[in-house]
């Protein structure tokens, strides 16, 4: 059997998280994004929301009682949230947790000391998050994350991923940074603003992240958007590309709550202007 003649396998998709952290400001809601490094084996060069792969300690059991969730989730779910507030606390320096017993997220001079003695040992990996939580007597705020949508890479993609977006309000008062490594660049900006730089050439922004800009951009507030987004079902979105003249066409159920059902793309991965 030639190579030709063999069924089609799609890759498994790696499980992974991104974050969309968000602030009030005079000119409306702003989120938090960052430059992907050029050379990224993903994204390369993009404008992305933090984020990144699940990795097993996510799901380290000792976190039990450390998650500052009422009641229950499957473990992959509860893992899944773990690696959001794991890779926002390395990609953009912020903490999402609390100290132990109380009800307000971490503010920014505990925040700026747990940055400064946790983030690098932590993304090198010489530290897990569970060692720093319980060093430090911490509560991760996994009740924080509010689902807003859920992306597959499509099957016929190489390098795939089963991606679980999550929307956060950022702690008062307290800033974000890129880490320098995985992103060179980053950004508080409004959804409005993104779009139209990526639509002007200005920026990368890839297929999904344009389409949660545009979901967002929705909601004038933070308090706005957590209310529209805890009331709203998420639906998986995994795209089915349709090949046409200067690009693709990019089919996603309707159900998304995308405004519609196909998008044109260019081949460069960019979206015209609407």
């Amino acid at each position: 059997m030639t190579d030709a003649e063999k069924p089609f396998v799609p890759v498994t998709p790696v499980d992974a998280s991104t974050v969309l952290l968000v602030r009030d400001s005079d000119e409306g809601i702003e989120v938090f994004m960052v430059v992907r490094h050029s050379k990224a084996d993903f994204a390369g060069g993009a404008l992305v929301f933090p984020g990144g792969k699940v990795d097993p300690v996510d799901g380290d059991p000792k976190l039990e009682g450390r998650r500052g969730m009422k009641g229950t989730l499957p473990a992959r779910l509860m893992a899944l949230r773990v690696a959001a507030i794991r890779e926002t606390f390395e990609e953009a320096s912020v903490l999402l947790a609390r100290e132990r017993g109380t009800a307000d997220l971490i503010g920014p001079d505990r925040q700026a000391a747990l940055v400064e003695k946790y983030r690098i040992p932590v993304y090198e990996g010489d530290i897990t998050l569970t060692e720093m939580v319980d060093a430090e007597n911490l509560e991760l705020a996994c009740d924080a994350l509010v689902p807003f949508a859920h992306w597959i890479t499509p099957e016929r993609v190489p390098k795939r991923f089963d991606t679980h977006f999550f929307l956060a309000p950022a702690p008062h008062k307290v800033d974000a940074l890129h880490d320098g490594t995985e992103s060179v660049g980053s950004v508080w900006i409004t959804p409005k603003t993104a779009i139209a730089d990526a639509e002007a050439g200005h920026r990368s922004v890839m297929f999904p992240t344009r389409m949660n800009l545009n979901v967002l951009d929705e909601s004038p507030t933070v308090a706005d958007a957590l209310t529209a987004t805890a009331a709203k079902e998420v639906v998986t979105v995994m795209p089915k590309a349709e090949k046409v003249e200067g690009g693709r066409i990019m089919h996603i159920p309707v159900e998304a709550g995308y405004g519609d059902s196909k998008f044109f793309v260019d081949y460069d991965g960019s979206m015209p202007a609407r």
